[in-house]
């Protein structure tokens, strides 16, 4: 354990759960270690905290998602802290777990992610099986009451593509015809003025988010 002016100083690191959709499945992003220990293992994209760089927890876990999977998350949140002297084999530390939603298109700027449903992950080194536990846990509960799921979309989708995001976030089937009337009610989107989806069926109109930013729902979905 490190020390510093007669105290001991912990490891302070930030771990990162990294969501994404594929082929209709929730999907976690990893990345293999280059480095001991549980070198060339898949893991969660996470790294020791720089502190004469990052400004706080947040900035160290957007450095490390750019420099480990090689783009900016739209959206990312803090989890948990885990924390103990057996997590890690180097030593007693603390790490502050993000999670982030990322939209599929992002995925073919990275060289290094590897993907996996959530459902068949294989165990993963250090606690990064709680921390996917936990942010899998956050996700599923968030995106009942919340606009979570749309920053998993591209910036303009179709209702039946949300509808889609919501059912795979949630792991639940949902009416097609209450959902879209509870979405209309909460004013989270908004058409896109002549913009349309064309194909084999009907051309379907396009929404984009009224706002970046995470709404909160006055009622579940």
């Amino acid at each position: 354990m490190l020390k510093e002016e007669g105290f001991p100083r912990p490891l302070v690191m930030v771990d990162t759960a990294l969501f994404t959709i594929l082929d209709e499945r929730l999907c976690l992003i990893l990345a293999r270690r280059k480095e001991p220990p549980f070198q060339g293992e898949l893991a969660l994209p996470g790294g020791f905290v720089h502190v004469q760089e990052d400004g706080d927890a947040e900035d160290a876990a957007r450095r490390v998602i750019r420099d480990k999977i090689g783009f900016d998350a739209p959206y990312l949140e803090q989890l948990y802290t885990f924390s103990g002297k057996q997590r890690d084999p180097r030593g007693w530390s603390v790490s502050v777990a993000y999670y982030a939603l990322v939209p599929a298109a992002l995925l073919d700027r990275s060289r290094a992610a590897e993907t996996f449903p959530v459902d068949i992950l294989s165990e993963l080194p250090f606690d990064h099986d709680q921390i996917v536990a936990k942010a899998v846990e956050r996700l599923r509960s968030k995106a009942t009451y919340s606009s979570l799921p749309a920053f998993l979309l591209p910036e303009e989708f179709t209702l039946n593509d949300l509808h889609c995001i919501y059912q795979q976030t949630q792991g639940a089937i949902l009416d097609k015809a209450s959902f879209r009337h509870k979405i209309m009610e909460q004013d989270i989107i908004e058409a896109v003025p002549g913009r349309f989806r064309t194909g084999a069926h009907r051309p379907a109109q396009l929404y984009r988010l009224t706002s970046r930013a995470l709404i909160p729902f006055e009622r579940r979905i």
